[in-house]
């Protein structure tokens, strides 16, 4: 038999906030290698619309609306979405907000909760609920899993008037290393990546703006954005038997931005 670990077929990927960005990006890839995939997104048109981007690859697609902020609707998304297709083997805690301020004295505590809720609770409560039915397979004989949290430099660089999403990015790394301990047992692993200067919605502003392409781009070794099609291959060796034994690792994309 021909070697082959990067082959996703029989697996089913859930990708949050994956009908945009990142998230996109790595939902495609995964589709692509055959994985069947489950999107998250509180935007029901942005769902539809990845949904039939996806399913004309020809993998089995769901797209669920669901607000990871909210624990109740994520418990139920998650098992909603095992009966559907039978397993999850790859949860990617993807979904998250910016959070910046004018100043960290002038930061307030609504902004500072409402980062927390979805960049950390959220990723909380996806990570919590996909190691619950992670586990429960294996304990039924069927072990293996991987959990993979977009956290971002920000969570190990200084990140000025951007402490909350700074804050909640370190957060989840280190929960990313706890989780790979406590499951290895039942074969489930752990990671993250650690986004750098990335073309999405959410770096609009920065992408518009002269003074970033004139003193930050070129601290960027490949002089470029970064694209969201730059997360397929990692997404799907951390979906594959590729990575069965790679886990509590944090994986910097970032063309060079950190090492420079």
């Amino acid at each position: 038999m021909a070697y082959a670990p990067f082959d996703l077929k029989g697996k089913v990927a859930l990708v949050t906030g994956g009908n945009r960005g990142i998230g996109l990006g790595m939902a495609r890839a995964l589709a692509q290698a055959g994985a069947d995939v489950v999107i998250w997104g509180t935007d029901a048109a942005r769902n539809l619309a990845a949904e039939g981007e996806l399913d004309r690859l020809g993998v089995r697609v769901l797209a669920q609306r669901v607000d990871v902020a909210d624990e109740a609707a994520v418990v139920a998304a998650i098992a909603e979405a095992a009966a559907a297709l039978g397993r999850i083997d790859a949860v990617f805690a993807n979904a998250g907000i910016g959070g910046g301020a004018k100043s960290f004295s002038e930061m307030g505590a609504d902004l500072w909760r409402k980062v927390m809720s979805v960049n950390l609770e959220g990723a909380f409560f996806t990570c919590r609920e996909a190691c619950r039915h992670m586990v429960e397979r294996a304990k039924a004989g069927d072990p293996g899993g991987s959990i993979v949290v977009t956290a971002s430099l920000a969570g190990i660089e200084g990140a000025a008037r951007n402490e909350a999403y700074a804050a909640t990015k370190g957060g989840v790394i280190a929960m990313m290393k706890s989780i790979a301990v406590e499951h290895a047992r039942f074969g489930v692993r752990a990671n993250a990546i650690l986004p750098g200067w990335i073309a999405t919605d959410m770096t609009a502003g920065a992408q518009a703006s002269p003074a970033f392409a004139q003193k930050v781009l070129p601290r960027v070794p490949m002089r470029r954005w970064g694209e969201p099609e730059d997360f397929g291959g990692i997404a799907v060796y951390l979906a594959s038997d590729a990575s069965r034994y790679h886990s509590g690792d944090s994986f910097v994309i970032d063309g060079g931005y950190a090492v420079f």
